[in-house]
């Protein structure tokens, strides 16, 4: 039995450990609060701040885990370059979990693969900001280098814009490093999601292709599969091939990319399973968690199997604790639909509390409905 050590514990580390304990792993997630989702379903919990070096170091010598599965960004990545060494083994690497915690490492890695990515600089001061959206020319998209679910990112459409983009990028930013990245609008025909999976015994496989819709910067719902041209797809499949062969390891990764009407051009990347990758839930034999932790534990994965699906989520529209949810009845009367509560146990605006899915003609627009018949009640 592997004894796995979670480092974030919200929903999509909450399925990782329902498809991990179905293999008979061992699961002790953290978080930096009680209660959180995948604490529900693990054997054990610890709280912690990931950003705590001393606690993080704590967590992984009393555990004494087989693996380290990261399941979010802000996590004191030094520690996990040092604990590697020492022969613990971190998912996928822990160079790439410390290259992916800033948006600015993992563009960099790209751009030396020689990868097609958006015009780019990075910025330290709202001054910097405006003089490198000058040059790139506007509009411009601003994110903090570290950040979550599209936190801190904003459209800047001229420079009266710019210390206000500044502004919501250091309230949206994680960690320590008050850094954003400024890059060219592109107009993209659509957005997708390339799910990658990295094996120990075998080459590199893809799910079919998600399509998706950001609103805040943070994905509002999603499809799957993304009808795009063969050639595309093959040119972003080499593409997210060759950035986490870079990054090496086992596992799933989250690759985005804008497809434009002349090319692909690759956006971001996550070492762990993704947001807009909850539709595998419904659309796919396996889903993304069931691929992450075979990928981990070095099973085989002998085919991907994807149907028409589709996910939205549900938002919390304001604070409070103890959430209690109606309309799910309504929500789930109609055929070819599922709802997931993820378990959080406080809200505040726009928070996600759960993902209504499903599958078969018309996902899309039958995931959405369903997703707007439900309401969060905040107490």
């Amino acid at each position: 039995m592997k004894k796995i050590l979670l480092l974030g514990s919200g929903e999509l580390g909450k399925e990782f450990v329902i498809s991990a304990k179905r293999l008979g792993c061992h699961v002790i997630a953290c978080d930096s609060y009680v209660g959180a989702p995948a604490m529900q379903v693990a054997d054990e919990s610890c709280v912690f701040s990931m950003l705590d070096e001393v606690a993080l170091r704590a967590a992984i010598s009393k555990y004494q885990p087989d693996v380290i599965v990261p399941e979010i960004e802000a996590i004191r990545t030094e520690v996990l370059l040092d604990v590697e060494k020492e022969g613990f083994e971190v998912i996928p690497s822990a160079r790439a979990a410390n290259l992916t915690m800033n948006r600015d490492r993992i563009r960099d890695v790209a751009v030396g693969l020689g990868v097609r990515t958006a015009k780019f600089s990075y910025a330290e001061s709202s001054e910097e900001l405006l003089a490198h959206a000058k040059t790139i020319g506007f509009p411009v998209v601003i994110k903090p280098v570290m950040s979550s679910s599209g936190k801190g990112q904003s459209v800047a459409k001229t420079e009266a814009d710019i210390q206000a983009s500044w502004d919501y990028a250091c309230l949206g930013m994680r960690g320590d490093r008050k850094k954003v990245i400024v890059e060219e609008f592109i107009k993209f025909e659509f957005e997708i999601t390339l799910l990658t999976v990295r094996q120990r015994n075998g080459k590199t496989i893809f799910c079919p292709p998600i399509g998706h819709v950001q609103e805040r910067g943070d994905y509002q719902y999603s499809w799957q599969p993304q009808p795009m041209k063969p050639e595309y797809l093959k040119v972003a499949e080499e593409m997210a091939a060759k950035v986490t062969a870079d990054l090496g390891g086992a596992g799933l990764f989250g690759v985005e990319f804008f497809v434009t009407k002349d090319e692909v051009i690759f956006s971001e990347l996550s070492p762990r399973p993704h947001d807009t990758g909850m539709v595998t839930m419904i659309s796919q034999n396996l889903s993304e968690f069931d691929l992450h932790a075979r990928a981990i534990l070095g099973l085989p994965i002998p085919f991907i199997e994807c149907v028409e699906g589709a996910s939205a989520v549900v938002l919390a529209s304001e604070d409070g604790k103890n959430p209690t949810f109606t309309g799910i009845e309504e929500a789930l009367s109609q055929p070819g639909i599922d709802v997931r509560i993820f378990g959080k146990p406080t809200t505040r605006p726009y928070r996600r509390m759960a993902v209504a899915l499903a599958e078969g003609t018309d996902a899309l627009a039958r995931a959405r409905a369903a997703a707007a018949k439900i309401t969060v009640h905040s107490h």
